[in-house]
């Protein structure tokens, strides 16, 4: 293991992936791992981080799986504690578990946006702030949220997620600048499509699962494992948004520098979504 006081780059080091059961999150432990560092498997559902943990430790990687869930601040912090009182140092700290659930913010319900805030902004938030006392301490350590190309650009009929993921990218570059001086660094991640379980799995609400499960017209949709290398090179550069693929970070550009063309067309996206569900619903 690195010296605490010159920590390495991805490797020999203690790191932590919420929702590191599935997706974009065990793709990134199982590369985590390759790269040298002691994996920290975190995920709500217990056997699934036991399966991925089981894998790593079977390729010769280090892992443990722990059982978490993110929307309960103390479960987070004593994940963290835990960590560091066994490992004596956290490098990495992976805020990435998530959920879905979309639809006409018209049918939506308190409780569905209470739900996915509890998991996509209070998730990261309990994890951030854990993580963050504790790589103050140490004097380094770099904190990794999960946010979505949602976070950068409006994303209609998904408004509780956008909300969320907007907040994430607003943490994060706010938190980056303080932590700068204190030996902390802080990225977020703001993916596009990404075949992951999270689509099967989001609850849609007033809305054709079709139109919500599918990827518009000239957008790849790429793989967790290409996801997460992605991911994981821009943590070595310590790249304060790492967004991907390259339509994210063209679309991000173009909204910023002609919002009217965000207004023309997010409208008629809307338009044709209600169409298709209102003729779906017609006996």
């Amino acid at each position: 293991m690195a010296d605490s006081a010159t920590p390495g780059l991805l490797g020999h080091e203690v790191a932590i992936v919420t929702g590191g059961g599935s997706g974009i999150g065990e793709a990134v432990c199982r590369q985590l791992a390759r790269r040298g560092a002691l994996v920290i498997v975190a995920d709500i559902n217990a056997r699934h981080a036991e399966r991925v943990a089981g894998a790593i430790k079977a390729d010769g990687g280090q892992a443990q799986e722990r059982a978490v869930d993110v929307s309960n601040a103390d479960e987070v912090s004593h994940l963290i504690e835990e960590t560091v009182s066994e490992h004596g140092r956290l490098d990495y700290q992976f805020n990435n578990a998530g959920i879905a659930i979309g639809g006409d913010a018209r049918y939506l319900t308190a409780e569905h946006w209470r739900r996915v805030l509890d998991v996509d902004l209070n998730g990261v938030l309990f994890g951030t702030l854990a993580a963050y006392q504790v790589m103050v301490r140490q004097g380094f350590g770099h904190i990794v949220n999960t946010s979505s190309a949602a976070g950068l650009l409006p994303q209609p009929l998904n408004a509780p997620y956008c909300t969320a993921k907007h907040a994430v990218v607003g943490l994060s570059l706010s938190l980056r600048h303080e932590g700068a001086d204190l030996g902390v660094k802080v990225s977020v991640v703001c993916p596009g499509y990404v075949r992951t379980p999270i689509y099967q799995n989001a609850e849609v609400v007033g809305l054709s699962r079709e139109t919500a499960e599918s990827t518009p017209a000239g957008l790849r949709m790429i793989g967790a494992g290409q996801a997460a290398q992605t991911i994981l090179n821009g943590v070595a550069r310590n790249q304060a948004v790492i967004a991907f693929p390259g339509y994210v970070r063209l679309g991000w550009r173009l909204s910023c520098l002609f919002p009217r063309l965000v207004d023309r067309a997010a409208p008629r996206q809307v338009r044709k979504a209600r169409q298709k569900y209102a003729a779906e619903a017609q006996p």
